[in-house]
């Protein structure tokens, strides 16, 4: 019961903090295998608005800029968004304060960013700078000649989570055009919403008859790959914990058994002298050990499936005074522990009934 009421918790916790990502990241990603730049020409815009499967895409820019806002300062990414941009991901669905770009001169930041900058919405009187290192070589002697730079106004605040909200500025792509030296043919990344019927490997099979470049493809997962392994591993050791446990408690069972073996000495000489060999009476404990096993183990998987569906149902208990411990009822979970308890019910009832012997018996 213990250990499925845990996988459950720790399944909800999964599904909780992936649907923040979910809500930023879209269905498929186009990188450049080296270097930081994709080269889209118009006729290969124009192959790209003909893909089978593609419900919009989204051509994007992205790079590390400094800011600087009434003397704080502070290290970031921009991202430039053309105007499809809303069409593949919901990021405007996050704001908080204010509304998503509508001029050139506009930005939106994360919460994180505001607070650490004391940003606010539409403040003229003091407007938010941006610096980008121009790119060259060689050696800078003069620093205030070394940054493309431009001020601009915040028009929104958005709120995903911790890691997003202190990492990205969303600006029009003409800007960030501007601020990298970038031509109009020069993207950093192209987005992609997909239908729903569509399989990855069939877009990523039109997409790479389009460019020439070598190309990396990542979908929904493979952008999140740090947060998925992390999840997992959180996962796999937890119930790596309670499985001791249980191992553990599974010897209470291997000493219940070897109790019922000496209290029923006489019982299993009557068998003997009735026939029985000294493995068919080894098979009447075990099978009894395995029975105890499974039964426990059912009774604590129904259990703990009413424990969880009470939760999602009426809530019982509670991060904050709005936010409900998140749990998930998946039939994966129950396997696990189901298989868990068997297999560890069958070992220890194979090592208990292996205490009957000739000795005992004569």
């Amino acid at each position: 019961m213990s250990l499925f009421i845990v996988l459950s918790g720790f399944s909800g916790l999964k599904d909780f903090s992936l649907q923040f990502s979910s809500v930023y990241d879209s269905d498929l990603k186009v990188l450049p295998e080296t270097g930081k730049i994709i080269r889209i020409s118009p006729q290969q815009d124009e192959r790209l608005t003909q893909i089978t499967g593609v419900d919009s895409y989204s051509k994007v820019i992205e790079e590390r800029i400094f800011l600087t806002f009434k003397g704080k300062n502070y290290i970031s990414y921009i991202k430039g968004v053309d105007e499809n941009f809303q069409k593949v991901n919901s990021i405007d669905s996050t704001l908080i304060v204010g509304g998503w770009i509508q001029n050139p001169n506009e930005v939106v930041v994360g919460n994180e960013i505001s607070r650490i900058l004391s940003l606010g919405i539409y403040d003229y009187s003091d407007l938010l700078e941006i610096y980008v290192p121009k790119p060259g070589t060689g050696q800078i002697t003069d620093p205030n000649q070394a940054f493309n730079k431009t001020k601009v106004v915040v028009s929104g605040i958005y709120h995903v989570n911790e890691e997003l909200n202190s990492k990205f500025v969303f600006s029009n792509i003409d800007l960030a055009k501007g601020l990298l030296a970038y031509s109009d043919e020069e993207f950093s990344s192209i987005e992609i919403k997909l239908m729903s019927e569509t399989t990855e490997q069939e877009v990523i099979s039109q997409l790479e008859s389009i460019f020439d470049q070598p190309l990396t493809f990542k979908n929904r997962i493979q952008q999140n790959d740090a947060l998925y392994k992390m999840l997992n591993t959180e996962n796999l050791a937890v119930y790596l914990i309670f499985t001791l446990v249980l191992i553990i408690a599974i010897f209470n069972i291997i000493a219940s058994i070897i109790m019922i073996i000496l209290d029923k000495k006489h019982n299993i000489k009557t068998l003997k002298y009735l026939g029985s060999t000294l493995r068919d009476i080894r098979r009447i404990f075990y099978l009894q050990g395995v029975f105890m096993t499974v039964l426990g183990g059912v009774l604590g998987i129904v259990l703990g499936i009413i424990v969880v569906f009470l939760q999602l149902q009426f809530d019982l208990v509670m991060i904050t005074s709005t936010l409900p411990y998140p749990v998930k009822l998946k039939l994966i979970n129950v396997l696990v522990v189901l298989i868990t308890i068997i297999v560890l019910g069958v070992i220890a009832s194979k090592i208990a009934a292996s205490r009957v012997k000739n000795s005992l018996i004569s």
